[in-house]
């Protein structure tokens, strides 16, 4: 089952981030036989915190050719809508049915702050631009004939303030046509606990596939690098301490995702996972089977 038909099943969804790559196809081939069969989709990101690399639609596209499932971010920050729409259709000429509509951290957050941010459109609002083409119409009105086939996906980060206006955020995306969300890594389970029930309330967990993203880290340096370097995120002290002064902070580290993830897939309307892994070989494959995740059959 592919990606976009698993997503409308409402059967359980395991998506993964692919590292960001440059020159080396090995390295992307290596990366791509890892997460081979655990992951029904993998993320291709869009100059992920504002770093220049490969682009979104060339690695979509090989990873296609290696048949992986493709969801390709699409970024506001870098490009106007014509850009943008030109990547989510020319990726579609290649298969590449799965985008994820954010965006984008802003510039300062890169090594070339200095680069012009664009913004011609929000996060929502590409989101119907993307939702446009699936039907057909550029956002000028002019007929794409055949439409490409699409299912649109968004980001919202249930972890940072303000936390009241997190579900209104996440409706308001739906409502565009999002009909995924890839949820920010929390490490406050409350604050994902609550943000779940307020979404459920609202009825959004019947409309698009929420996925908590966990993250594989190898230690404590791992957590202070998020805490401290990536907007959005915030770590309490008390548990990067936790894992910094464990006897062995590497399976600390393994055991707080671990923990995170059988949290988040016991709130009602969490649909799965989406796993960002910094540690590298077979953690991925060693999360899914201690979860008691089968193999996907989808990639």
């Amino acid at each position: 089952m592919r990606f976009d038909e698993l997503v409308r099943s409402g059967g359980p969804v395991v998506t993964a981030e692919f590292p960001a790559v440059d020159t080396d196809m090995a390295a992307l081939v290596r990366h791509a036989d890892r997460l081979r069969g655990w992951a029904d989709a993998v993320n291709v990101t869009d100059n992920t915190a504002a770093h220049a690399h490969a682009s979104n639609v060339a690695v979509a596209v090989a990873l296609r050719g290696l048949g992986l499932e493709p969801i390709m971010q699409v970024a506001c920050r870098d490009k106007n809508r014509l850009a943008l729409q030109a990547d989510i259709v020319g990726a579609a000429l290649h298969d590449v049915r799965a985008v994820c509509c954010l965006t984008g951290d802003d510039v300062t957050a890169g090594d070339e702050p200095q680069a012009r941010r664009v913004f011609d459109l929000d996060g929502p609002q590409l989101i119907r631009v993307a939702c446009a083409l699936a039907e057909g119409r550029y956002l000028s009105g002019r007929v794409i004939d055949p439409a490409p086939e699409l299912l649109v996906g968004a980001v919202e980060n249930p972890g940072a303030p303000p936390y009241s206006h997190r579900v209104d955020r996440a409706a308001e995306k739906i409502r565009a046509g999002a009909r995924f969300l890839q949820l920010q890594i929390c490490y406050h389970p409350d604050r994902l606990a609550a943000f779940m029930a307020g979404a459920a309330r609202a009825g959004l967990t019947s409309r698009a596939a929420f996925l908590a993203t966990i993250c594989l880290v190898r230690g404590a340096g791992g957590l202070r690098f998020m805490n401290e370097k990536v907007p959005g995120i915030s770590v309490p002290a008390e548990t990067v301490d936790r894992v910094e002064r464990a006897a062995d902070p590497s399976r600390a580290a393994y055991e707080l995702a671990l923990a995170q993830a059988r949290h988040a897939l016991g709130l009602p309307g969490v649909r799965g996972l989406h796993l960002v892994d910094f540690r590298g070989g077979d953690a991925v494959a060693r999360l899914l089977s201690d979860l008691r995740i089968s193999r996907r059959l989808t990639a």
